[in-house]
């Protein structure tokens, strides 16, 4: 005869003490979607999921191209981090007068 684990929990024993334990602390337990999300509604969550993996998209795209394009990666050296070429002079211009205050 084997012996069982004296502790054998699953997640919904788990999940059941754990809301016995905040009703304990805060009472009575009305809304768990609400409790569990700390107030963002389940289609709010949803859209914000399909913005972060649109997002997850376009940082991909641009993590391949900075792996492979070596063009790109000299454009963003250049316009985002403001680096230039051995021998090269930058010459920074007055902005434009329709331009100040921008």
């Amino acid at each position: 005869m084997s012996r069982v684990p004296a502790l054998l929990v699953t997640h919904a024993d788990l999940a059941d003490a754990l809301v016995r334990a905040a009703e304990r602390i805060y009472g009575p337990v009305d809304d768990l979607d609400r409790l569990s999300n700390d107030g963002y509604s389940r289609e709010s969550l949803e859209r914000e999921i399909v913005t972060l993996r649109a997002e997850t998209g376009r940082l991909t795209a641009t993590v391949n191209r900075l792996r492979t394009d070596p063009d790109f990666i000299e454009q963003v050296a250049r316009e985002d981090l403001g680096l230039v070429k051995p021998g090269e002079r930058v010459l920074k211009l007055p902005p434009s007068p329709g331009q100040r205050g921008r």
